[in-house]
């Protein structure tokens, strides 16, 4: 058993989904994804996935993400955390079907969260698979909230808490543009990208960054990116891939040279 800090992969919910169509799936992209996890058959890997076209537009519709208001949301709260585990469902079968030992682990049964911020988290299972040598699957989820009822747990926030929570060696998102860019590069012909930023840099950079102009609940690269300061101030470094290129996971799992963004504290 490699006693090796773990990495956390993210895998983006517009890599893995067509965010144009409700629940569109991209059922090759999920299949390279897992022939790259398998080849680069990491020791120590905690696997984080978005929701995309399953779980924005639905969670959307019903407002889950502000909490329970009223009675016919309690359907959109359910219908959403389904989908959640039916697109979740689907990367399990490609991973296990390569005989990755993945296991899934439903946020919304181990997870409260206060004013939709990580409250609670029950991570003695998560450590006992871990130490067993399984990879663990979480995702973002529909979840519980101590004061709005329900919320919406993004996957950026889990990558964050779970990194700082078990010290991991480095994150690794998986997005599907080249890197961190000071516009959308998908609408703007001279969005400039960076390939290196330190913590400071990077708060510096962080108001220009381009919103995501598709339905996403979570809010954009703008979110993700405040998402992950946590962990890079503990000195984690974060690399921002795309993930839609070939062997680009497996190459930053590796350890590799890839293009990209590299974040570090300094």
């Amino acid at each position: 058993m490699s006693q090796a800090r773990p990495t956390v992969l993210k895998i983006g919910g517009s890599v893995i989904t067509d965010k144009s169509q409700e629940l569109g799936v991209r059922m090759d992209a999920i299949s390279r994804i897992a022939d790259e996890i398998r080849d680069a058959n990491p020791r120590n890997l905690i696997i984080v996935h978005g929701g995309g076209s399953f779980g924005h537009p639905i969670a959307q519709k019903h407002a889950i993400k502000e909490g329970f208001k009223e009675e016919n949301q309690i359907i959109g709260f359910a219908e959403t955390h389904h989908v959640m585990t039916v697109l979740n469902g689907l990367f399990m079968d490609a991973l296990i079907w390569r005989g990755i030992p993945a296991v899934s682990i439903t946020p919304s049964s181990c997870t409260m969260t206060q004013k939709g911020r990580i409250a609670c988290f029950e991570d003695t299972p998560l450590k006992q698979l871990m130490k067993m040598g399984f990879i663990p699957v979480l995702y973002g989820d529909a979840v519980f909230d101590a004061e709005l009822g329900f919320t919406i747990l993004s996957g950026d926030q889990l990558v964050s808490f779970l990194a700082v929570r078990f010290n991991v060696e480095k994150i690794l998102i998986g997005v599907d543009v080249d890197g961190l860019y000071d516009a959308d590069p998908k609408t703007e012909e001279k969005a400039k990208m960076f390939e290196h930023l330190t913590l400071k840099e990077l708060k510096k950079v962080h108001g220009r960054l381009g919103g995501s102009n598709v339905c996403d609940v979570t809010g954009g690269m703008f979110n993700k990116i405040a998402e992950l300061i946590p962990a890079l101030e503990h000195g984690i470094p974060v690399l921002i891939v795309n993930a839609t290129k070939p062997k680009y996971i497996y190459k930053a799992l590796k350890g590799e040279k890839v293009k990209g963004t590299l974040i570090e504290k300094e």
